[in-house]
């Protein structure tokens, strides 16, 4: 039998970087590795993997509870809200301790032009007409923008849409650019005036930013959903070390930190 079983919600880097570490300090323990799916070749970590959604509270509270889950730490993305609130309410059901891994938020520095917004429909509204924004929302976030006909859209995606897009735009494929130049050469090369994205902090996409900062591009930056009540970790050290130490959880926490930390690798900006 295992020491413990760890059920970890994954699908950023910081997932994928937790799992194969956790795989090889603690070799005792059962790690099952949970990824959304919304990429069609995702990277595996380490140990068991699980593909797809849950099915809400109740379905995530009866599978920890038939895998016997004595930790889950939730790794997801920033802004999957509903991922981490559903995760915070299945451990409360289940007595599970939980930790929410939460890496720092993005501030801007003295020559950036940022303007913060609420949600997607502000960032959408705050566009001048004639715009050429390159969105870097994800597929799902792109519905608002449908009613602005005056702007002229660059998307990038990594992987094709299965379904048309809800308005004419350019469309990118891949991951987001390993640095300023490659993401200076896509934004000059298809003429972009804005850039729209999410707070979602992380080193791997913050080249875009500094892009947009290197040509004077203004920043729509939308703010990161407030996550559930309950312990915060702001790097992967500080989760190892709550899983060293028993089941006692480091008090709550919020974005420590300024700077770029590790981001999303399978999709997610």
């Amino acid at each position: 039998m295992p020491v413990e079983t760890i059920l970890l919600l994954a699908g950023t880097a910081e997932g994928h970087a937790l799992a194969e570490r956790i795989a090889g300090d603690r070799p005792e323990s059962r790690l099952i590795t949970s990824l959304a799916g919304r990429t069609k070749t995702p990277r595996l970590p380490a140990g068991e993997v699980r593909i797809g959604g849950f099915g809400g509270v109740e379905a995530l509270a009866a599978f920890l509870t038939a895998e016997r889950v004595t930790r889950l730490v939730d790794a997801t993305h920033p802004f999957a809200a509903g991922m981490a609130r559903n995760a915070a309410q299945a451990a409360d059901r289940t007595g599970t301790p939980r930790l929410k891994l939460l890496r720092p938020a993005w501030v801007p520095g003295p020559s950036d032009r940022w303007r913060e917004v609420s949600c997607l429909g502000a960032a959408r509204d705050a566009l001048p007409p004639g715009a050429r924004p390159f969105l870097a929302l994800g597929r799902q976030h792109l519905a608002p923008f449908r009613h602005r006909s005056d702007i002229s859209p660059v998307l990038r995606m990594v992987d094709a849409p299965e379904e048309p897009l809800p308005f004419p735009a350019e469309l990118v494929l891949g991951l987001p650019g390993l640095n300023a130049a490659d993401e200076i050469a896509l934004f000059e090369r298809y003429g972009v005036t804005h850039l729209v994205c999410r707070n979602s902090g992380g080193a791997a996409s913050f080249a875009k930013l500094e892009a947009a900062r290197a040509l004077g591009l203004p920043v729509i930056l939308i703010e990161r959903p407030k996550p559930p009540e309950g312990p915060l970790a702001a790097g992967i050290e500080e989760v190892l070390a709550w899983l060293g130490e028993g089941l006692t959880a480091p008090p709550c926490g919020g974005d420590a930190g300024h700077g770029p930390g590790s981001d999303r690798r399978d999709g997610s900006r």
